[in-house]
């Protein structure tokens, strides 16, 4: 196949793009700055510039993933900050349309990164892909322009489907190397009152759960990138101190951490419980459906 990535050196991005190589792709990563590579398969295509003219590489191609968008969890949500998240993430996909538009044979697919973020947050309520009523903060809001912006590809006649993603598990990049360093310091204990839910999925199920969207047709739509049991906080804590053979005993209290993270704090003290029920009603199966597996594996 051919498969362009946006956002293909970010963190999914790049572990994406080694995965499809792998299997035999042709990978197209765009990117604001070329760089020269000696993989036959792999082209880096500029876009995003006054110069750029991506869709001149582009036709033929049988699937685009966009993940572009600046990261979410690396600073403070100053107003300037929150501004640029969800602009990067409109400018991103608008331009992921004006290419297919240009197209003159279009993907089968546009899969688009999202979160499970837009449900909103609940220490009660299990979320699936039913629920459209979502939250109201700022990552809620932004997920559902995003998505609605994706959305547009379908005037095109392409099929989009929207992956929304979990907390990605992985050793070295996303949320769980923050959250293992304390442990490692022998320093480790429950964040806010540990009642949270935390939704989670191995980075490699990730990778296998795009891949599987890709070529499977009936998929489209929202589809949660959620393991099917997800943790209350307290227990994923409990659980990694164990695999790290740590202790997990010294609370970090909810008022220091909105302190430290301001309006970012509710990613860590407030979380949902979001089950995949589109994966599971299409027969996709979990490599890691379970945490205890999910985190040896990690720090194997």
């Amino acid at each position: 196949m051919k498969i362009a990535i946006a956002g293909g050196t970010g963190f999914v991005g790049r572990a994406l793009t080694e995965e499809l190589l792998n299997k035999g792709h042709e990978v197209f990563v765009l990117t604001r700055t070329v760089k020269k590579t000696s993989q036959e398969m792999l082209h880096y295509v500029q876009w995003l510039s006054s110069q750029s003219m991506p869709e001149k590489d582009l036709d033929g191609l049988d699937a685009f993933i966009n993940l572009a968008g600046e990261s979410i969890n690396s600073g403070r949500w100053t107003e300037s900050r929150k501004e640029r998240i969800l602009k990067s993430r409109l400018e991103a996909t608008q331009e992921a349309l004006r290419i297919i538009d240009r197209l003159n044979h279009k993907p089968s697919v546009l899969i688009n990164a999202s979160a499970i973020g837009i449900y909103g947050t609940s220490l009660s309520k299990t979320f699936t892909e039913n629920d459209i009523s979502y939250g109201q903060d700022f990552l809620a809001s932004t997920v559902a322009a995003w998505e609605s912006s994706a959305l547009e590809a379908k005037h095109h006649g392409v099929r989009v489907v929207l992956c929304r993603f979990g907390i990605i598990l992985d050793s070295t990049e996303g949320a769980l190397p923050r959250i293992a360093l304390p442990y490692r310091l022998f320093a480790g204990g429950t964040v806010g009152n540990g009642q949270q839910w935390l939704s989670w999925i191995h980075l490699k199920d990730v990778l296998r759960g795009i891949q599987y969207a890709i070529e499977k047709n009936e998929l489209h739509g929202p589809v949660n990138f959620t393991a099917p049991q997800p943790v209350r906080m307290k227990e994923f804590g409990r659980i990694l101190g164990k695999v790290l053979n740590r202790p997990h005993w010294i609370p970090a209290p909810g008022f220091a951490l909105k302190l430290l993270l301001g309006e970012m704090s509710l990613l860590v003290l407030e979380g949902q419980e979001v089950l995949p029920e589109k994966l599971l009603l299409h027969d996709f199966r979990f490599e890691y459906p379970t945490l205890p597996p999910a985190l040896k594996n990690i720090f194997s």
